[in-house]
Formats: structure tokens, sequence, C-alpha cells
């Protein structure tokens, strides 16, 4: 196996424990909807989103990679605040 193919398949390993995280996070998000629901409470609450964002970015240490992380964070809530819209009944 050459260089390439070794780095493609740690990245595959990788991408196979991100399906389980994106799932095990979108299963909160489930959470967090139902007690928007039961509450009456609007999906968006741009607080916390700024809140979580700054958090996040300020344990990021790496300067290199910080502006692609934000890009990663920032469709994460995306993807977060489209599937509790979506499912806002």
């Amino acid at each position: 196996m050459n260089e390439l193919e070794i780095a493609r398949k740690k990245i595959d390993e990788i991408d196979d424990l991100l399906i389980e995280l994106f799932k095990k996070r979108m299963r909160e998000v489930e959470h967090v909807l139902a007690y928007k629901k039961a509450n009456q409470l609007k999906v968006l609450d741009s607080t916390r989103e700024r809140e979580l964002k700054q958090s996040k970015l300020l344990k990021f240490d790496d300067a290199k990679l910080k502006p692609y992380y934000e890009m990663f964070l920032d469709h994460m809530m995306f993807i977060s605040k489209k599937y509790q819209e979506d499912h806002y009944e």
C-alpha cells in the first residue's frame, strides 16, 4: 500500500467514526427539538448559537485549520436547525 492509499484508508476510518458521531449528535438534536416543541420555543436561538461557536473556536488551537473548522461549525449548526425546522410540527 502506498502513502496515498494509507492516508485514504485512515480518512475512511475517520469518516466511519463521524457517521456514528453524527447520528449521536442528531439524536440529541431530537431531544432539543422535543423540548422546544413542548415549551413552544423557536428553533433559532441566536444567542446560544453565537456562544457555542465562540466557545468551540476558543478551544480550537490550529490556526491553519481554524477557518475551516469555523465553516464546519456553521454547516453543522445549519443542519441541526434545518432538521428542527423540518420536524417542528
